[in-house]
């Protein structure tokens, strides 16, 4: 219904080259040749006072000067000269510009500053930039090659996105001789202005793009970046190279780009959320390429090995194993027929070894079987070249029994001089083949975790049950008296009170400022007590003596005091001592000792933490990363990452502990980071956990003032909007609660579209649907709140909820306009439910900035049209379909 609004970038009619020349090894040069070599489908300029034209091409003095408004302008002039080009740029109408020149933020405080002048001049006319410091750009299908390296690539389906221009010319060399095509090569170099977020977006709505790479280094857009990879990665595999996972890498990522690099394991966490896959070396990068470009499908991960070797099989295995990816149980029939095929000594199990004097016919009944056991997901196949082996023989037999398949077969033929024929045979039938078993183990397994992750997209988390909600006013008065008494670190007490406004279980605490105070807290709360040091200053209590357990009367209390302080003062004469805080004595037998943090990373904001607690936090560093908002399935998954989840079974006569209870308190401290936007650091450290339930012996907040312009912009996934809860009384007295949809909602989504008619699927799917498929059912109930709304009805019927209606609007690529769809039950027709989803729907369309509201509405659908109509929507009948008819409301 709209064109992407990167459009004139990606698919330009007109392109012009500033910085043109004639000057061997000039990048001006380059480019031209490269555009005219590319054979570029549109009109193409030179811009250079000094020429009238270059190698043939048209030169102007300006952007200014040229005939007619061009669509993309390729920058590659002096540094300092950029500035006044962009400006040109936008007076002349040009509204995209690929900036190849180096010289900007990655050069220092200096470069940074004009870069920052080159992207205020670029926003203050309209134009959006790719670079600085790039490679440039390439659209192979329409001849577009804007960059400075060497050759041209072939047309295909693979979208190449890379922060380093290095990574794209060593992939494109790489492609050439495999016979690899790609529908873009997009180096971002310093990403000023279009961040990966954009770029992914774009590809994802691109029909000629079926796979993604992406190669990254830093990222400027968290939100937009999640977001867009969420979108294209439930449509088409998206692989992800990111560089900088150690300190070392982070400094020379920063060095390079200018990027902002955050936590590596952050990074995976909100990996982990869009269903990409990640992989973290060059040759599985290129492994993976080389399996989507074969179209390498597997429908599941459970491998099989057939080889000539037993040690190959056995390196093949033990990469496996490091990857997760499971070696196939072969299933009876399979076992049976390899008996009846193979020599008495095979290794009766997988890896399948069919002996070193395995022929083609061998080969033949161990891959046919493999590819027909369903309990298989796909075939690696190994050759050694021995003295009885036919190498080429059996590809050619290998060759057979894939094309007789629609599984998955990759192969490895080991050696040199005895295997290139064979090699060759299997590269011109875009079989993958390898030298070594490794790397096969590996495309295998990074093409099988994108299916894996599909499939856990699909996943829903059960019902919400009725929680009580926080006490926010509560938790905000507590925050905004620190930061009016110029405080950052909320005492132990105010930290312990902050939680308990969500609902978590703490240990009763008060602070005392003096020996008396400590005193009267203590016969307030009940002997024995704990006395902690309260300082803003010291965040690990136990190393600097301060600390105090089960102290039993006053006199201990008294005493106590005035030794812990002390000692402290003694250890720590810098830090600020405000007093103590004195809690009751948690003694529970069977308690595990767990940790639950939060920390703010540079790049994707607050992220959620949780694994082994105690004083020795450090030292085992078990920890596990989630990106808020978190629900139950996320926050079991973390739990069960971790080492110490094995602790929370039975052992050695312990009972189990209470796993719901934790994954309620980290659902809890998701809700605190997404509602509470000044929380920087937490730690709920020890969380003592056992059969019983749990409770927080010790927290720390730290924070920080902030005024968020919009709700949730300190998150890089928007969370559920519980602002937008409302509710609506229709005529009969009936209250029907109006909010945004949650995954949750996939119970009572399915009974919604199962209790309709076949009219209303009909008029609602403009076709015939007897049910939601898993698929359509994650889609719908899995909503990105950054890119669409939807807005359902519900009402309690007997203690649970029921859906009544549900309208929703999802962004076009445009990103200025909305498609919207209503359909509400039966039994709510013309009672105004679905008026009032509309109206609420067209205001937060609104509210989003957005332009135009359109949809197509069945001519067979009169209640629909009299509704749009009413609502001030303008109808029109459609060319192509009689059937038909477009709406559209201004929203301006």
């Amino acid at each position: 219904m709209s064109d992407h609004y990167l459009s004139r970038l990606f698919e330009p009619s007109s392109v012009a080259v500033v910085g043109a020349t004639e000057r061997d090894g000039a990048v001006g040069r380059v480019l031209i040749e490269n555009m005219l070599a590319a054979g570029f489908k549109g009109d193409l300029y030179g811009v250079n006072p000094g020429h009238d034209s270059v190698l043939g091409v048209p030169c102007y003095p300006s952007m200014l000067a040229l005939p007619q408004r061009v669509d993309l302008a390729i920058v590659a002039t002096r540094a300092e000269s950029v500035p006044e080009v962009i400006g040109d740029c936008g007076r002349a109408g040009t509204k995209a510009a690929v900036v190849i020149t180096a010289g900007f933020s990655e050069t220092g405080a200096a470069g940074a500053a004009l870069e920052r002048t080159v992207l205020a001049t670029a926003r203050a006319h309209g134009v959006r930039l790719i670079g600085p410091n790039c490679l440039g750009i390439m659209r192979p299908r329409i001849g577009l090659n804007a960059t400075f390296g060497r050759g041209n690539a072939k047309v295909g389906a693979l979208g190449l996105v890379s922060q380093s221009g290095a990574m794209c010319t060593a992939m494109l060399d790489w492609a050439r001789p495999n016979g690899i095509g790609f529908s873009s090569v997009i180096s971002l170099g310093g990403s000023a202005d279009i961040d990966f977020g954009e770029i992914v977006d774009y590809l994802a709505s691109d029909p000629c793009t079926e796979h993604i790479l992406l190669y990254i280094e830093g990222i400027r857009d968290a939100r937009r970046f999640v977001s867009a990879l969420r979108t294209a990665a439930r449509a088409k595999p998206v692989i992800v190279m990111k560089s900088g996972r150690h300190p070392t890498g982070v400094r020379a990522a920063v060095s390079h780009t200018g990027a902002m690099v955050g936590a590596d394991d952050v990074f995976d966490a909100a990996l982990k959320r869009t269903g990409a896959v990640r992989v973290t070396t060059i040759g599985q990068h290129v492994a993976a390429a080389h399996a989507l470009s074969s179209r390498v499908r597997p429908r599941g991960e459970r491998l099989a090995i057939v080889t000539n070797g037993g040690g190959p099989g056995v390196l093949a295995a033990d990469r496996a194993a490091d990857l997760g990816v499971p070696l196939a149980e072969l299933s009876p029939r399979t076992v049976e027929r390899l008996r009846g095929a193979l020599p008495g000594n095979w290794s009766q199990g997988n890896p399948i070894d069919v002996i070193g004097d395995a022929d083609a016919t061998r080969y033949t009944a161990a891959v046919s079987a493999c590819l027909a056991d369903p309990l298989i997901d796909g075939v690696l196949v190994i050759l050694t070249p021995q003295a009885m082996t036919a190498p080429t023989e059996v590809a050619r037999a290998v060759i057979e029994c894939a094309h007789a398949s629609d599984k998955p077969l990759i192969t490895t033929w080991m050696g040199e001089e005895q295997v290139r024929e064979g090699r060759a045979l299997f590269m011109a039938q875009g079989i993958p083949v390898f030298r070594t078993p490794e790397p096969a183990v590996e495309m295998f397994a990074s093409v099988s975790a994108f299916y894996r992750n599909q499939r856990l997209l699909l996943e829903t988390p059960g019902p919400l049950s009725e929680q009580q909600p926080p006490d926010l006013e509560a938790a905000t008065r507590i925050i905004e008296a620190a930061i009016a008494a110029g405080t950052t670190v909320l005492s132990g007490a105010a930290s312990k009170a902050l939680l308990a406004a969500f609902h978590i279980p703490i240990a009763r605490a008060l602070p005392a400022r003096d020996a008396d105070e400590a005193v009267k807290a203590a016969a307030s709360l009940g002997f024995p007590v704990v006395m902690k040091i309260d300082s803003p200053d010291i965040t690990h209590k136990t190393e600097v003596g301060g600390v105090k357990l089960n102290l039993s009367d006053a006199d201990e209390v008294r005493a106590g005091y005035t030794s812990l302080v002390a000692g402290v003062r003694r250890r720590r004469p810098e830090a600020r001592i405000t007093g103590v805080t004195v809690e009751t004595m948690v003694e529970r037998a069977n308690a595990r000792e767990l940790m639950i943090g939060v920390l703010t990373d540079p790049v994707f904001g607050p992220a959620i933490t949780f694994g082994t607690g105690g004083t020795a936090v450090e030292v085992y560093a078990d920890r596990a990363v989630g990106l808020p908002p978190l629900n139950s399935l996320l926050a079991h998954e973390m739990i069960r990452s971790t080492r110490v989840a094995k602790l929370l079974g039975p052992f050695r006569g312990m009972p189990p502990a209470n796993v719901a209870a934790i994954e309620s308190v980290l659902l809890r401290v998701s809700e605190m980071v997404c509602e509470l936007p000044w929380i920087r650091e937490m730690d709920i450290n020890p969380l003592l956990a056992d059969e019983y339930g749990l409770i927080v012996a010790d927290a720390r907040v730290v924070i920080a003032p902030r005024s968020p312009a919009r709700a949730y912009d300190h998150m890089a996934i928007h969370p559920y909007p519980v602002h937008l809860v409302s509710e609506w009384r229709a005529a009969d007295g009936t209250v029907v609660t109006i909010r945004p949809i949650r995954p949750e909602d996939a119970g009572i989504e399915r009974e919604f579209v199962q209790a309709l008619s076949s009219q209303a699927k009909y008029l609602r799917f403009m076709g015939s649907v007897k049910d939601l498929t898993p698929t359509m059912l994650a889609r719908f109930t899995q909503v990105d709140y950054d890119r669409e709304m939807a807005l359902v009805g519900v009402v309690h019927d007997d203690g649970r909820e029921k859906q009544v209606g549900v309208a929703r609007y999802v962004i076009n690529p445009d990103a200025t306009s909305c498609e919207f769809a209503v359909v509400v039950a039966e039994s709510w027709r013309g009672r105004g439910l679905a008026r009032h989803l509309m109206a609420k729907l067209v205001g937060l369309a609104r509210e989003r900035g957005l332009a135009t509201m359109m949809g197509h509405v069945l001519t067979a659908n009169p209640r629909m049209l009299e509704l749009a109509q009413s609502l001030g929507f303008t109808i029109r009948d459609t060319p192509d379909d009689p059937a038909v008819r477009f709406v559209r409301l201004d929203l301006r």
